[in-house]
């Protein structure tokens, strides 16, 4: 039977109301970079916004009386939003002078930033597309390495990069939430190994019967609500439960 896997017992994903409604909203800005002549490999992009997203989580000043602990704990304590918008250019250099942190994978750049209310994006941000990122993999991606955890993705459904970005970090997010602090820092100290992938339909069948963490999309962009990421745990790093074989 599948499920949602939150630090509270209720999804911060659902689309029924929850307590979660009553709490001030915030919502998780992420960039990234698509410059028209070098655009990312989709796939490298997914992955480094899911690593972003981790890196904020554990990064000093997100925790324990840090300057973005506070916010970071609003915004966990409400839905779960994250919204991924472009830049290029003088756009991407504006959004790099804000606090953040930019993290980088192969081809991808991706700027993380403090949670925002939901209608106080900074100017250089509220501005940026959230349309457009359309991106593809050159080649197909290679086989994940078993060692470190799988964000599975919904085969069923049709995402732009920016909304599977942001799928991707609610199943990195849901990932975290499960861990110990010394399973946590080992993780982060490895610069968070995973990989995203899209599962197979007779894969995606199993994956979401295993019990392992689910995000269960509300939907209120793109897709209907439903389940659109399964969370493999890996045997070296963020050593969640792994698919039970039947």
């Amino acid at each position: 039977m599948s499920h949602d896997v939150t630090p509270h017992g209720d999804s911060p994903f659902r689309s029924e109301p929850s307590e979660r409604d009553q709490a001030p909203q915030y919502v998780l800005p992420l960039v990234v970079r698509i410059e028209k002549a070098a655009p990312p490999a989709r796939t490298d992009a997914l992955e480094t916004a899911a690593r972003a997203v981790l890196v904020m989580l554990g990064d000093e000043r997100s925790l324990g009386d840090g300057e973005w602990a506070q916010v970071m704990r609003d915004w966990q304590d409400a839905r779960i939003r994250k919204v991924v918008r472009r830049a290029r250019g003088a756009e991407w250099r504006r959004a790099e002078a804000l606090p953040g942190i930019t993290v980088t994978g192969k081809s991808a750049e991706v700027r993380v930033f403090p949670p925002v209310p939901l209608d106080g994006w900074p100017k250089d941000l509220v501005k940026l597309q959230v349309s457009g990122t359309d991106l593809d993999d050159p080649e197909p991606p290679v086989e994940a390495d078993p060692g470190a955890p799988v964000l599975w993705l919904n085969p069923d459904l049709d995402m732009s990069a920016g909304k599977t970005m942001a799928q991707a970090g609610h199943g990195a997010q849901l990932a975290w939430w499960e861990l110990s602090d010394e399973e946590r820092m080992t993780w982060r100290d490895a610069g968070f190994p995973l990989a995203v992938r899209s599962a197979d339909p007779g894969h995606w069948s199993e994956l979401t019967a295993s019990g392992l963490p689910l995000v269960r999309d509300a939907g209120f962009t793109e897709i209907a609500p439903g389940l659109t990421v399964a969370v493999e745990g890996g045997s070296r790093f963020c050593p969640l439960p792994r698919e039970r074989q039947q």
